[in-house]
């Protein structure tokens, strides 16, 4: 196996652990917020409004952090800084 499989097959696993990691994370959070927030909410109907304006802030905020990390995947599977610095010092 040559260092060009190597690089390649690292950077694939490793983008499939990061998309992996940052996909179900996050999925639990916004559902542990959710539940907790209709649990609010069933307690205390008179505060909906605020409760879901803040369970929406905080939605927003637990999703970026799964972009994030599709964005990461992304950049190691098409974008690798260690794949370009490999191939300028092979000369390929």
């Amino acid at each position: 196996m040559d260092s060009d499989t190597v690089i390649a097959a690292v950077s694939i696993f490793t983008a499939g652990i990061t998309i992996a990691i940052g996909s179900v994370g996050p999925a639990l959070g916004e559902g542990r917020a959710l539940a907790q927030a209709l649990s609010a909410i069933a307690q205390q109907p008179d505060e909906a409004s605020t409760i879901t304006r803040t369970l929406f802030v905080g939605l927003a905020m637990v999703e970026s952090t799964a972009i994030y990390c599709f964005v990461i995947s992304m950049i190691l599977i098409f974008a690798n800084p260690f794949w370009n610095h490999f191939l300028q010092a092979t000369g390929s």
